[in-house]
């Protein structure tokens, strides 16, 4: 598994990581251990929560599995500011209260990294700021992030928050890359060139923000997963094609396309199935060429101009 810097070298991850948002589907605790045993026998040590994942649930059986020494060999990430069906906080007292909250159930004394999960239109940076600041002072946290902004909304954070924005994870997928798109199609009149999200690839380069994709293998926003999906079939066709070349799955191949990228992103994957973890992970050793990466763009229904 090759590992990429996040925040410049401030601390290294695998470019796979695990999304355990559905680890509560899996019937026993063992499961879920013998889950996260594959993870790391594969090279990911890094693992993705949030405090609203089964309400709380995903965190507690992932916190009753792992011991001491197994969590020093991890890199775990949560996220917070979401109140299902309330409202985002970004308030100091929000986010220290569900930072605790996740330590409690992750049964551990800190997290490597803290995102805050959407963006709060209410939000006061000097208040986030001091909560970044008493996290990181206790050692509570020792990185932190943002999920879904875009760069003026990062850079007002990290105005106020000594550049402590380190990642951005935004729904990314072959069939899901708006922010692509709208970089290709520029100075044209189509949909495609709509610029959505204010140039966020390009934005977090420039910052040395890394970008983590979340849902890489689905096609709208949890609509359904575009591999197998008779919906695209030429996507689905060309994938095959190089799964067979390269000698691997088409899970692989969709993550390969990812990893691709020159932003280095990093891919969250969020499948509870071992054989499918393994199976993904094989995507690391895979190098798409420029133009296999192209025909893969072009095939989930986009024109080049």
């Amino acid at each position: 598994m090759k590992n990429i810097n996040i925040g410049n070298g401030k601390i290294q991850v695998p470019e796979i990581g695990l999304g355990c948002m559905r680890i509560t589907e899996l019937k026993t605790k063992e499961a879920v251990r013998s889950l996260i045993d594959t993870a790391m026998d594969q090279g990911i040590n890094f693992f993705d929560h949030a405090d609203i994942y089964a309400g709380g649930s995903a965190e507690e059986i992932f916190g009753d599995v792992t011991d001491a020494g197994l969590r020093n060999r991890m890199l775990i990430q949560s996220k917070c500011a979401i109140r299902p069906g309330c409202c985002f906080d970004f308030s100091k007292e929000h986010i220290i209260n569900s930072v605790e909250g996740s330590l409690k159930r992750l049964k551990t004394d800190y997290l490597d990294i803290l995102l805050l999960h959407r963006p709060d239109t209410l939000m006061e940076p000097e208040e986030v700021a001091g909560a970044f600041q008493e996290l990181e002072k206790s050692g509570k946290v020792r990185y932190f992030g943002v999920s879904n902004e875009n760069p003026y909304q990062m850079e007002l954070l990290n105005k106020y928050c000594d550049n402590k924005i380190l990642i951005n994870q935004l729904q990314f997928s072959i069939a899901h890359c708006g922010i692509i798109d709208a970089g290709i199609n520029v100075n044209i009149h189509n949909d495609a060139g709509t610029n959505r999200d204010g140039g966020v690839l390009e934005y977090c380069r420039l910052k040395d923000i890394t970008i983590q994709a979340w849902s890489p293998f689905q096609y709208g926003m949890f609509e359904g997963v575009f591999l197998n999906n008779e919906k695209f079939p030429l996507l689905n066709k060309t994938i095959d094609r190089l799964a067979e070349k390269y000698q691997v799955s088409n899970n692989a191949i969709a993550i390969a396309w990812i990893l691709r990228h020159p932003a280095r992103i990093q891919a969250i994957v969020g499948s509870t199935n071992k054989q499918r973890v393994a199976d993904i992970c094989k995507a690391s050793d895979i190098t798409l060429t420029r133009e296999e990466w192209y025909e893969l763009y072009m095939a989930a229904g986009r024109q080049l101009p």
